[in-house]
């Protein structure tokens, strides 16, 4: 949990929206470049993203 002054929030949220994007992404960007700074910075490999595969069945064919 993150304690934000209820004004900055909303003011936050404005600004979000002018950007065109959920407070949410927004957050997780910054932290993201936040990370990936520190990491590159400290020499620290970034963990093997996990690639899950989901099979897909084809839809039936129409009559129509």
């Amino acid at each position: 949990m993150v304690r934000i002054e209820d004004d900055v929030w909303a003011d936050y949220g404005q600004l979000c929206e002018e950007k065109g994007i959920a407070r949410a992404a927004d957050i997780r960007m910054y932290v993201v470049r936040e990370v990936t700074a520190w990491r590159k910075a400290n020499g620290i490999e970034p963990p093997k993203k996990r690639v899950v595969r989901v099979k897909r069945t084809k839809p039936a064919e129409s009559d129509d």
